[in-house]
C-alpha cells in the first residue's frame, strides 16, 4: 500500500489530476467498469495474483497502458510484448518517460525504461 501511496503522490508531483489506485485485480476491474481512464499503469503481480485480467479489460476499454514489474521485461506474457514495460525500482523520470509516450501515441510500441 505504501508504494501505491507513492506512485499516486509521483502522479500528483507530475501534474496528474486524477489517479485512482488499486491494491488487488477485483478493485481494478470495478475502477475499469465504472470510470473513464487516459492511461494506466499497472503492475504484473498485484497483491499475488497476475494482472492480466486487468489488462484485457483495458485492451477493452482502449485505454492505453503499461506493465510495471520487477521481474524484467521477461516478467510479461509473451501476449503482451508491445506494451512497454517499467522495470522496477523505476524512477520519476522513466515514469514520465512512458507516460508521456503512453499520451503522445496512444498505445506505443515496446519501451523499456
Amino acid at each position: 500500500m505504501l508504494v501505491l501511496m507513492a506512485l499516486e503522490d509521483m502522479l500528483g508531483d507530475f501534474g496528474c489530476t486524477s489517479v485512482a489506485v488499486a491494491g488487488n485485480v477485483e478493485k481494478a476491474l470495478g475502477l475499469i467498469a465504472t470510470r473513464s481512464f487516459d492511461l494506466a499503469t499497472l503492475d504484473v503481480n498485484l497483491n499475488g495474483e497476475r494482472s492480466y485480467r486487468i489488462a484485457e479489460a483495458l485492451i477493452e476499454a482502449n485505454v492505453p497502458f503499461a506493465f510495471s514489474t520487477g521481474y524484467g521485461e521477461h516478467g510479461v506474457d509473451e501476449g503482451y510484448g508491445n506494451r512497454p514495460v517499467l522495470n522496477k525500482p523505476f524512477s520519476g523520470p522513466q515514469l514520465v518517460k512512458v507516460l508521456t509516450a503512453l499520451v503522445a501515441v496512444g498505445s506505443p510500441p515496446a519501451l523499456a525504461a
